[in-house]
């Protein structure tokens, strides 16, 4: 794409003037000046506009660490084509990931065949992030013409393997993603009691309670099988917000959603992926290698699930454009029999409180894990916070579980401090 700086507005303007004083007051300085300026006018249309013809490499010190450690990026431009006297490169930082050393852009000359390199440090966190295209911003010697370019090199950090000696993570999050299907029948753990039917075994009676009672009652087990869940990511224009600097919300739900399938996959259930926002994305549940691969595509590459925010104008008319209702009643239609929903939402506004409720009523079971991106800075952050904590509770007494997940603490230990399990019906 190539643009004009109007570096030298107002050149032209100021050679006329001059060259009109000159004639009035018969100055001859002036009209030198005058001729000075019509030169200055005309250069930037005689330069060259740049083509920048740029190859991008970007080397990892850890393609696989830890969550905490530091990874060192190195990125290296190499001109392939002429010579570009101001270039300007700034990496694709994953959204979720902070620089902490080090800065993710330079700029220099570049002449044919040269290269430049720089480095920065950024902080790991649990997940997989997949690098932005490095932008190049090119200007011609004037400085009046600029080109810039997107070149996309496939980089990305996978914090998800598990070590023989680090942390728990992975097996307590198989435990918290565990889904654990509500049918009364033969197994090992308690479900419920009722009246005693003829024809149930005797094995089933609660003779402690006939004891007490008189009365006959039969006790059920709950019967541990494969259930059918869907993540369900919340990405319309208002959840595009953060706490101060950091991530926002939808880049978090999307790591979150990343997190459960690879739990809910590992326990063998049947796990579907689903957006709503500026698009809308559907991936039916499935099981596999195959199905978890193109789940973690569509997160990495589907227009739904993008970290670029909307811009004010374009945040209007997305907010104009996308109808929940539509696309929760479309997803409603696409759900399996019983399936159950988790959603990933920051809950900013009584809609997605609507839309989880409605799924609920409709016999899709319905948990959220929800990520706080309110702050107290100000009356409205305040009033936000406020807010929220309401929506929480709403979704609660409606018999709805809620894991409220803070920005600064891993989603496992979210998980951790309030285990909840999903129900089906």
């Amino acid at each position: 794409m190539t643009t004009e700086t109007n570096r030298w507005r107002g050149v032209v303007g100021l050679a006329l003037a001059a060259s009109a004083t000159a004639l009035v007051a018969d100055r001859p300085g002036l009209l030198l000046v005058a001729v000075l300026g019509v030169a200055f006018a005309a250069y930037p249309r005689l330069a060259r506009t740049p083509d920048p013809d740029v190859r991008v490499e970007r080397r990892l010190s850890d393609a696989n660490p830890r969550p905490g450690d530091e990874v060192t990026v190195t990125v290296t431009v190499t001109n392939e084509g002429g010579v570009l006297p101001d270039v300007r490169v700034v990496d694709g930082v994953p959204a979720l990931l902070a620089v902490t050393g080090g800065s993710p852009r330079t700029g220099t000359v570049l002449w044919p065949g040269r290269s430049v390199s720089f480095t920065y440090r950024v902080t790991a966190k649990h997940g997989r992030h997949s690098f932005e295209p490095t932008t190049v911003v090119a200007r011609d010697l004037s400085g009046a013409h600029e080109v810039e370019t997107s070149v996309a090199v496939d980089t990305e950090i996978d914090c998800t393997t598990a070590d023989a000696d680090g942390p728990l993570r992975d097996q307590t999050l198989d435990d918290v993603g565990s889904v654990v299907a509500d049918r009364g029948a033969s197994g090992v753990e308690f479900s419920r009691t009722r009246e005693y039917r003829p024809g149930d075994a005797m094995s089933r009676i609660d003779w402690n309670r006939y004891a007490r009672t008189g009365e006959l009652t039969t006790v059920e087990y709950r019967s541990d099988e494969a259930a059918t869940v869907v993540l369900l990511v919340d990405a319309r224009p208002s959840a595009y917000r953060a706490a101060g600097d950091g991530p926002h919300a939808v880049a978090h739900g999307v790591s979150a959603a990343e997190q459960l399938l690879g739990s809910l996959h590992r326990n063998r259930n049947l796990v579907g992926l689903a957006a709503v926002g500026r698009e809308s994305c559907w991936l039916a549940p499935g099981a596999g290698r195959d199905h978890r691969v193109e789940a973690r595509h569509l997160l990495a590459t589907h227009p739904a699930f993008t970290s670029t925010p909307p811009d004010d104008v374009d945040e209007r008319r997305d907010r104009e454009r996308v109808d929940l209702d539509a696309q929760i009643e479309q997803l409603r239609g696409r759900l399996p029999d019983g399936a159950q929903v988790l959603l990933l939402s920051p809950l900013l506004d009584d809609d997605v409180v609507d839309a989880a409720r409605h799924l609920d009523a409709h016999g899709h079971r319905v948990s959220a894990v929800s990520v706080d991106v309110t702050g107290d800075d100000s009356v409205g952050q305040r009033l936000a916070a406020v807010e929220r904590r309401n929506r929480v509770s709403r979704l609660r007494s409606a018999g709805l579980p809620v894991v409220e997940w803070q920005t600064d603490t891993p989603l496992v230990a979210a998980l951790l401090d309030r285990p909840q399990e999903v129900e089906s019906a």
